[in-house]
């Protein structure tokens, strides 16, 4: 795509580009340089920089600069340039770091693949190719555990979660709440996780990436912003177990029906007879467990986290439900005597009257855990061939 074609297609598609700054002196006006080759409608939002940041901005009167009071942080400075880009009509926005390690000539690759795209309801992301390129081993190795909360939050499979070029549908996302709290680099993670919820497709389209230890000033604090990013994930991924699935799966049910929606939501043929058996196995083997209180936190996040079925899972776990509670300590207590060679016996009566779970603690997790191992074995096989016979029968009848 020539050099008039990517700007006739920025002006098209109401595209500008917000750059949020914070004291890099070294790289900013040869970012700025770099992103005016494209465009000038750039809208920098100067984040309280104490330095020569703001006679740099002075010399560039052809572009929109936001000046800050004080430094509140990059979450802040892109919310803020957002809404001011909307306030002005534009319907999308190209951020970058103005820090240098982004090139400004991997601009056309966003336009080109907006522009490929058939749903332009869509947030591009610039792909560092972390695993190959020559990054830091901390960026690198954050990235990776941040890919994969990702997933887990959110079920999105991700290459880079945490590339801050990026083109955003800011007039899309105008319409989504986001949390006066998200005021540093975990922002960025919560545009992708709400976008996606929202509809927004997310993609990555490749771009370099430099280093320049010599150039480069980076404000991330390792302990403090990774510590926000993890509770903002853990949040996200409750928000996603108790909210978003249920709703989605109720969308689900109501386009699809209930028979479609057993079959293909709840029984997933296009599981493997394995992974639904061993969702199964899960499902057993945390119902069982002396983990009261918790089952269905934990047998959902470790679906998510082993890639299984999650109904089938979270339905398996309901064998201790409130009224079958006496009879899984029953069997437990007797699962525990027997491995520890007593010959105590209880009796249903007693475990609802006068059963004092203290005094038989050791009997108890013992017999638990023995009983939560064995049962996830025999429940996981047999059903394994159960699914494997219904597999076969399901392909013959929908191909």
């Amino acid at each position: 795509m020539e050099l008039t074609d990517i700007k006739s297609k920025l002006k098209a598609y109401h595209c500008c580009v917000v750059l949020p700054t914070y004291n890099n002196p070294k790289t900013l006006k040869k970012v700025l340089d770099g992103v005016l080759v494209y465009t000038s409608e750039i809208i920098v939002v100067n984040d309280g920089s104490t330095d020569t940041t703001t006679d740099i901005l002075k010399e560039y009167s052809q572009i929109i600069t936001l000046h800050q009071p004080k430094n509140v942080g990059k979450g802040h400075a892109l919310k803020t340039g957002f809404r001011y880009a909307v306030s002005l009509g534009y319907e999308y926005a190209i951020t970058l770091d103005t820090d240098g390690q982004h090139f400004p000539e991997d601009i056309p690759n966003f336009i080109a693949a907006l522009d490929a795209s058939d749903n332009k309801n869509i947030l591009i992301i610039g792909d560092r190719n972390m695993n190959e390129a020559d990054v830091l081993a901390r960026s690198a190795k954050g990235n990776r555990v941040s890919t994969y909360w990702m997933k887990a939050a959110t079920g999105l499979k991700l290459n880079d979660s945490q590339s801050g070029f990026r083109l955003y549908p800011i007039k899309q996302m105008n319409r989504i709440h986001f949390m006066n709290a998200t005021k540093k680099f975990e922002f960025e993670i919560e545009a992708i996780v709400k976008s996606y919820w929202a509809g927004i497709d997310v993609v990555h389209v490749p771009i370099q990436v430099l280093y320049d230890m010599k150039e480069r000033v980076s404000h991330f604090r390792p302990f403090m912003d990774i510590a926000r990013m993890v509770i903002l994930y853990i949040w996200f991924l409750l928000v996603r177990l108790f909210v978003i699935m249920p709703r989605d799966a109720y969308r689900s049910f109501r386009k699809k029906g209930l028979k479609r929606f057993l079959v293909e939501d709840i029984l997933r043929n296009h599981d493997s007879p394995k992974k639904k058996a061993l969702s199964v196995a899960l499902g057993v083997f945390i119902g069982l467990s002396p983990l009261w209180g918790f089952h269905t936190v934990i047998v959902l996040f470790c679906a998510l986290a082993m890639n299984l079925n999650k109904v089938i899972a979270f339905t398996c776990s309901n064998i201790s439900l409130p009224p079958f509670i006496p009879f899984v300590l029953l069997i437990s207590l007797q699962t525990g005597n027997w491995v520890l060679g007593i010959e105590t016996h209880y009796e249903l009566d007693t475990i609802l009257k006068n059963f004092d779970i203290l005094e038989n603690l050791k009997a108890y997790l013992i017999g638990s855990i023995t009983l939560s191992t064995s049962s996830a074995l025999v429940f996981g096989v047999l059903s394994y061939m159960l699914f494997s016979i219904f597999d076969k029968k399901t392909r013959v009848i929908y191909g």
